[in-house]
């Protein structure tokens, strides 16, 4: 019983500070949006958290925890919508070609996978 009621006051936190995780994924996507450039943001950083978020709401699936799910779902829908805002302001037309046009979103995240020495500069 007590075993229980502890699960579901810390499940209940988890949930809570998941809330002010995913607002800060709409903090900056705001931020940037307002900038009118993604210039200052990782693309590494969100792909690793919308990785980390992937296999966390995976997790929560197979062990059928609905807190760990949920908080899951809150952060990806903030994070998706910033991965998005980034690559929309992504600073493509500042390389100095003319005529140039933002990439299909399948070079864009493969671009963003790849280790710096190796991937072509958008």
């Amino acid at each position: 019983m007590v075993n229980i009621l502890l699960k579901d006051i810390v499940g209940g936190l988890l949930v809570i500070t998941s809330i002010g995780d995913a607002v800060k994924y709409s903090i900056q996507a705001n931020k940037i949006v307002k900038a009118k450039t993604a210039k200052s943001m990782s693309r590494k950083f969100i792909n690793l958290a919308l990785l980390n978020d992937f296999v966390k709401l995976n997790y929560g699936i197979i062990i059928s925890d609905y807190f760990i799910i949920a908080s899951s779902i809150l952060a990806l829908i903030c994070m998706i919508h910033l991965w998005w805002i980034i690559y929309w302001f992504y600073p493509y037309k500042w390389r100095g070609l003319n005529g140039f046009k933002r990439p299909n979103i399948l070079l864009y995240l493969i671009n963003s996978i790849l280790p710096n020495k190796i991937r072509k500069r958008l």
